[in-house]
């Protein structure tokens, strides 16, 4: 990325202005911390996961920008979320496996934003990706529209795994982590595969107010 953000399509000032995510955080589930130190939710619950990584808090503008994508179809969003998070992950995971989304979700969205996303930060970086490694077998109403404590029944069984992962670090895809339920179920179908670290890259986290 240049001093500038011109390259992804956004300004200096914009992209300084973006909430980023860069306070003190628990490294496994990115909830904010003491000292970078695991939460207590995390020590008492360890959450299938082994990290997480966020570039942004669930707040304005990024909000709206996320809103724009997801919902309006503004695709170009995706080149400057990957782009983004392409320049502020160091990490080289084995494989990257986007969130999938139902079929049923997918006929009606028209296109997976988190497989969008995924594509253009695997491909500059040589990782390799792999978009049917997991699939959603339950169609259940979307995580945002249920209550906190419904999400985690919303997801059980929701995902498989049928490919051979033995042994890999993973890196799963996703637009936003607010409970983390819907990650903390794919990231357990991916450790049943065989893999042997699962990271959540999200281009956002929703934080507790």
């Amino acid at each position: 990325m240049d001093s500038n953000g011109g390259n992804l399509g956004i300004c200096k000032d914009c992209l300084n202005d973006m909430p980023w995510h860069d306070s003190s955080q628990c490294p496994q589930c990115a909830l904010p911390t003491f000292g970078n130190q695991l939460c207590g939710h995390c020590l008492a619950s360890p959450p299938e996961f082994d990290a997480t990584r966020a570039l942004f808090r669930y707040e304005y503008p990024f909000d709206r920008m996320l809103q724009r994508y997801k919902y309006g179809e503004n695709l170009p969003f995706a080149s400057l979320f990957a782009g983004l998070m392409a320049s502020s992950i160091d990490a080289s995971p084995d494989l990257i496996i986007p969130m999938p989304l139902h079929p049923q979700r997918l006929k009606e969205r028209g296109f997976n934003q988190s497989l969008e996303i995924a594509k253009l930060i695997a491909k500059p970086r040589n990782i390799a990706m792999h978009k049917d490694a997991c699939q959603r077998i339950k169609f259940a109403p979307p995580q945002a529209s249920l209550p906190l404590k419904e999400r985690v029944k919303n997801m059980k069984g929701a995902f498989t795994c049928g490919a051979n992962l033995q042994g890999l670090n993973v890196a799963l895809i996703d637009d936003v982590m607010t409970t983390g339920a819907s990650l903390n179920a794919l990231a357990k179908a991916v450790k049943q595969a065989g893999a042997a670290h699962v990271e959540c890259w999200v281009i956002a986290r929703t934080l507790p107010r």
